[in-house]
């Protein structure tokens, strides 16, 4: 019985609260507005962005010639590239694509055209990108028709890695994923 009577006083009570209102039908007049607060602190200027990336149009480069790099036989021609630099060289990236049928690949791209495993690369100095096509088995050379076209982006470097800021990897970047990154046209 004890157990009842606290249940009924607890239910007395809860609804006396709650049907009691503060709302006496009329309306109060509004208060004024409070002072903005002051601005925080600027931040610290973050990390160079990629808002300076170079890339070329589509070219086509000269016809290919024989040539032996590092003891490797292969053909080479080059695309020139007015604006590698040596500070991109030495702290930027370089993104070179070849086009041809239906695809757009990243360099180096290897395929078994002409019947014979084989690698085409792109080794950059200033200004210039050679372009290296060598068979895998060493046992002579498949051409780099004029036919393909070829297409540089250039990533300056922005700020030196550290232990927290490694720099990025764009070098696995297909073609597509490269003009989305960057906003370049296809």
């Amino acid at each position: 019985m004890k157990f009842s009577k606290t249940i009924f006083t607890l239910l007395l009570v809860a609804i006396s609260t709650i049907s009691c209102s503060s709302d006496d039908g009329s309306n109060g007049i509004d208060g004024t507005n409070g002072t903005n607060g002051l601005d925080g602190k600027t931040g610290a200027t973050g990390p160079a962005g990629t808002a300076n990336v170079i890339y070329s149009a589509w070219l086509t480069a000269p016809a290919a010639v024989a040539e032996t790099i590092d003891g490797t036989s292969g053909m080479s021609t080059s695309i020139n590239a007015p604006e590698l630099s040596e500070d991109i060289l030495a702290k930027g990236t370089i993104l070179v694509y070849v086009s041809f049928g239906t695809g757009t690949y990243t360099l180096p791209y290897t395929s078994t055209a002409g019947g014979f495993v084989n690698t085409i690369t792109a080794i950059s100095t200033a200004k210039k990108i050679k372009l290296f096509r060598f068979r895998h088995d060493a046992g002579g050379t498949v051409n780099l028709p004029t036919s393909l076209s070829w297409r540089y982006i250039l990533i300056p470097g922005g700020v030196a890695a550290t232990t927290k800021t490694a720099k990025a990897d764009y070098s696995k970047l297909s073609y597509e994923e490269a003009c989305a990154r960057f906003n370049i046209q296809p």
